[in-house]
């Protein structure tokens, strides 16, 4: 098989130009499972379809689909844990790395801005899912106390144990400023950085407070 040749401007960094392949790759894969688990739970339910079944359905092994996802519901909601990066939440604790809270969420969020969501298509889809199957809405919750809680481990961790309700409002900032970017994201038909849209957020939300 032919190895695509990258791109002029990619030329100079080939280590990008394979992470770049990887990633899309990996995302490409990840749809792939999401679509399986919602067509076959469409047509068996909930309870009627195993990994087993999704794994056919999708063309990958087990093992495979348990690196994208650890159990059949999140693959129908299409859950990934907020891929918050080692170094860059010890830089956060320490107080970098500009020193300005604001702007140091920023870069510890960037893994997660860079993961948009599923799209408006599928995520509605899951919707619907989950409102006809309660156990998945009751998942969703317990999913997002698991991204709260990894927030709060850092936020705390940084702000120390002095301000702990500040840390809990930071927290729950944070949750309301991913999902809002998100929602703009997909309205602007998923063109453009996230990063662009969550610095729009934050400006309305500064708007709000001192209105």
């Amino acid at each position: 098989m032919t190895t695509p040749q990258p791109a002029p401007d990619a030329a100079a960094d080939p280590a990008a130009v394979v992470g770049g392949l990887r990633e899309r790759k990996k995302a490409q894969r990840r749809v792939a499972l999401v679509d399986a688990t919602h067509r076959l739970v469409r047509e068996h339910g909930l309870d009627g379809v195993t990994v087993e079944m999704v794994c056919a359905e999708a063309g990958v092994s087990p093992r495979t689909f348990f690196n994208y996802f650890p159990t059949k519901d999140d693959a129908v909601l299409g859950h990934a844990p907020w891929a918050l990066d080692e170094g860059a939440a010890a830089a956060f604790v320490a107080g970098g790395p500009t020193g300005h809270l604001l702007e140091d969420l920023f870069a510890l969020l960037a893994p997660v801005l860079e993961d948009p969501p599923l799209g408006h298509e599928r995520m509605h889809r899951a919707i619907e899912l989950a409102a006809e199957h309660p156990r998945l809405m009751a998942h969703h919750v317990a999913w997002m106390d698991q991204q709260k809680d990894r927030l709060l481990e850092v936020v705390r961790a940084r702000l120390g144990a002095a301000s702990p309700h500040l840390a809990d409002t930071v927290a729950g900032l944070v949750l309301v400023l991913v999902h809002s970017t998100f929602v703009r994201w997909e309205a602007a038909g998923g063109d453009g950085d996230p990063a662009g849209h969550a610095r729009d957020v934050l400006a309305d939300l500064r708007a709000i407070v001192t209105a």
